[in-house]
C-alpha cells in the first residue's frame, strides 16, 4: 500500500528518478520544468528541504513498497492558515484513484497536523485530470489564474475551506 511521507533527504534519488521518468508525461499536462531544474537538482532539492524546515512549505512524496516515488504532494506558501496545494503523479500510477485519495489525505493532514483552514490550487485548463481530482477532493472553482503564473497558459483557481468542512475528519 502506498504511503504518504514527509519529504526528507533520503528521498532525493527517488524524487529525481520520478521526475526524469515522467518528464514528458508531465509536460503534456503542465508547463515543463526545463533542463535547469534537472541540471541543478541537488541544489534545488536542498533548497526545498530548507524551505520545509523554515515552515513556509510542507513537501510530501507518495512512495510504494519498494521506496519508488509514485507522486509528489506539496503545500507551499503556508501563511495565516492557508497554503497552496500542488501535486503530480507518475504516469503508470494514474487512473487508480491515488491522486484523489492522497489529496484527500493531505487535506486531513493540513487541517489536523498543520492547522490550516484553507487550501487553494491552480490548474491549467488543458489538465482535465487534475481538475477532476480537485473536484472529487472537495475543491470548488473560484476564478481564473493569471496565465503568467502558469507558464503563459490559462487556468483556474480552486479552493477548499477546511475550517468549515468536516470531511477531513471522515474516513
Amino acid at each position: 500500500m502506498p504511503e504518504l511521507e514527509r519529504l526528507c533527504a533520503g528521498h532525493a534519488s527517488a524524487v529525481l528518478a520520478f521526475e526524469l521518468a515522467n518528464r514528458a508525461f508531465f509536460a503534456a499536462a503542465v508547463p515543463d520544468r526545463g533542463d535547469a531544474f534537472f541540471d541543478r537538482f541537488p541544489d534545488r532539492f536542498g533548497a526545498l528541504l530548507a524551505e520545509q524546515e523554515s515552515g513556509v512549505c510542507a513537501f510530501h512524496v507518495l512512495v510504494d513498497e519498494d521506496g519508488a516515488v509514485l507522486g509528489r504532494f506539496n503545500l507551499v506558501d503556508i501563511e495565516d492558515g492557508t497554503a497552496e496545494l500542488g501535486y503530480r503523479v507518475a504516469e503508470h500510477a494514474t487512473g487508480r484513484g491515488l491522486a484523489t485519495a492522497t489529496v484527500r489525505e493531505l487535506c486531513r493532514r493540513s487541517a489536523t497536523g498543520y492547522g490550516l483552514r484553507t487550501l487553494r490550487a491552480a490548474t491549467v485548463q488543458r489538465n482535465a485530470a487534475s481538475t477532476k481530482v480537485l473536484i472529487k477532493a472537495g475543491f470548488v472553482a473560484v476564478g481564473p489564474v493569471d496565465p503568467a503564473r502558469l507558464g503563459g497558459e490559462p487556468g483556474t483557481w480552486y479552493r477548499r475551506d477546511l475550517a468549515h468542512d468536516r470531511s477531513h475528519t471522515a474516513g
